[in-house]
């Protein structure tokens, strides 16, 4: 049973303004779709702008979006930023919004599309992907 489920949130105390931040990011089905595939995985810029067809400054607002409700995280290696979903920072409420979008959206069609779609893009080299 997932957390959100069997009482892991209402436990705890969570503040208004950290939940919104939260549910402000989910709240964009672009968001939703990137923060999935992040799903055991990490995924650079380009490889994000190649599952969703967005602009490169698209993705990376949505990465910022991400990364301020603690999220996500990111590194750089040379001039490529690669995202990963949040571990060290992970407030409670991105805890209990990981547990609800892993359980809840394992099954939609869109995001297994996607996973699929993955699979294809991460074999390609990120220098066909990344071009200046």
């Amino acid at each position: 049973m997932p957390m959100w489920a069997c009482g892991y949130l209402s436990e705890r105390t969570v503040p208004v303004e950290e939940f919104v931040e939260v549910a402000k990011a989910l709240s964009d089905p672009s968001r939703v779709r990137i923060f999935c595939a992040l799903r055991g995985t990490e995924l650079c810029v380009c490889q994000i702008v190649e599952l969703l067809g967005l602009a490169t400054s698209t993705v990376s607002k949505h990465m910022s979006i991400l990364r301020q409700a603690r999220l996500v995280e990111s590194r750089k290696e040379g001039r490529w930023v690669y995202y990963r979903r949040a571990e060290n920072r992970l407030s409670l409420a991105a805890a209990g919004a990981t547990a609800w979008c892993d359980s809840t959206l394992a099954k939609d069609a869109t995001l297994k599309a996607d996973a699929a779609q993955l699979k294809k893009i991460v074999c390609t080299p990120l220098k066909e992907l990344c071009r200046p």
